[in-house]
């Protein structure tokens, strides 16, 4: 019997399907040059059209970011406003690409705090997107992930107040139809860059499985091609999901 293939016994290689990405670093890195930060903001802004239009080539079907925080109302009022105008400035000259481009744009978070015009224009992009899936492309906004969890366990208290459901059936997936990602696959990458170890506040429910990758580059630096590699050293990981590793 003729000797096998040895590639062919291989795995499929892992994908990246759902990629999550923290960036962070873009106010480090107009210090770094002596700039305000807001200048590194907007850089930040540039290189996530950039990260958009290569994401499908890379496998990527879901690209989930994380634009500003509950906690981020804490910095001054000047950067705040400087990066709400950015929101709505990204949002304004993104459209027609975007839907050119097929990709599909969603917002989570508790957009409520947002200003009247940024909301309008965040619902506006979402229905005139709704029928692409080229990419889908999600920012998050006002967003905490303690902060979903506290929205979706009040919905789910309600829930139950008012009858609709039993306590019985408040399951994982219950929980899951109430987050903000309802609908959507759990991440498979989260990566957050400039460094940082943490994964502060970001999709805890939803990345409970996912692999992380911490890389020192600053946000306004990261590039396709390191996106790239490190979807390739995702594809060498052997996800287990508390199994055990396959031999």
């Amino acid at each position: 019997m003729a000797a096998k293939d040895p590639s062919e016994a291989q795995p499929a290689p892992r994908q990246a399907r759902h990629v999550a990405i923290i960036m962070d670093g873009n106010g480090r890195w107009a210090t770094n040059r002596g700039w305000p930060r807001l200048v590194g903001h907007r850089k930040g802004a540039e290189r996530v059209k950039e990260i958009v239009r290569c994401a499908p080539d890379l496998g990527i079907d879901w690209l989930t970011i994380y634009a500003f925080s509950t906690e981020n109302w804490k910095r001054s009022t000047e950067e705040v406003l400087g990066l709400m105008s950015i929101f709505a400035r990204y949002i304004e000259r993104e459209a027609d690409r975007l839907a050119a481009e097929g990709v599909r744009m969603r917002f989570i978070g508790d957009r409520r705090r947002l200003d009247d015009r940024l909301q309008r224009l965040m619902t506006g992009i979402e229905a005139r997107t709704a029928q692409y899936s080229r990419l889908n492309l999600t920012v998050a906004i006002n967003y905490g992930g303690r902060d979903e969890l506290l929205r979706a366990t009040r919905a789910l208290c309600r829930d139950v107040a008012e009858g609709r459901i039993d306590p019985a059936q408040v399951t994982e997936a219950a929980i899951a139809a109430h987050l903000d990602t309802a609908g959507l696959p759990d991440p498979d990458l989260v990566i957050r860059t400039s460094g940082e170890s943490r994964t502060s506040n970001f999709l805890p429910w939803q990345s409970a499985y996912a692999e992380y990758e911490f890389t020192p580059t600053l946000w306004p630096d990261f590039t396709p091609a390191e996106l790239a590699a490190i979807l390739t050293a995702f594809s060498g990981r052997d996800r287990r999901f508390g199994g055990v590793a396959r031999g």
